[in-house]
């Protein structure tokens, strides 16, 4: 019988060592969601305070936009249209023309660029928290099914 209780003796040993590193995995897991909850949280109040100051600069620029169209009669098509006209008319030599083409194809590409790399910036910060959430879930999943 002493061996028999040696033996259970040994085997709740075991059990101990075993639920002790259960439980630190546990707890480097809870340790890690913890971690990544906050910087989703940090994200998350950073990506609100950017929309907050573009909101503000939104409604600014709606502002101004409503302030110089009071100020500036309602131009028809007609009349953007002699506008340009006008704009070409001035441009005498070739030279000057190639100079305008050149003008207006530089801020072109600049403004298709900004509008790519804000595209890119949005498509990386989805796919990181997209990341972090799905790491979030099967580690929580996975502490479920050891309980």
């Amino acid at each position: 019988m002493s061996e028999e209780v040696v033996q259970w003796l040994a085997e709740i040993r075991t059990l101990k060592q075993q639920l002790a590193q259960l439980e630190g995995d546990r707890n480097a897991a809870q340790e890690s969601a913890a971690h990544w909850r906050k910087l989703y949280n940090i994200e998350a109040r950073q990506r609100r305070e950017e929309a907050q100051l573009a909101r503000q600069e939104s409604q600014l620029l709606q502002a101004k936009l409503e302030q110089v169209e009071e100020e500036i009669p309602a131009l028809s098509m007609e009349d953007i249209e002699a506008a340009i006209k006008a704009e070409i008319a001035a441009l005498e030599t070739p030279e000057a023309v190639k100079e305008k083409l050149i003008t207006v194809i530089r801020e072109r590409d600049r403004a298709l660029e900004a509008l790519k790399s804000e595209q890119d910036n949005h498509i990386e910060t989805r796919r990181s928290l997209t990341a972090v959430i799905g790491d979030t879930i099967d580690q929580l999943t996975r502490m479920r099914n050891e309980k």
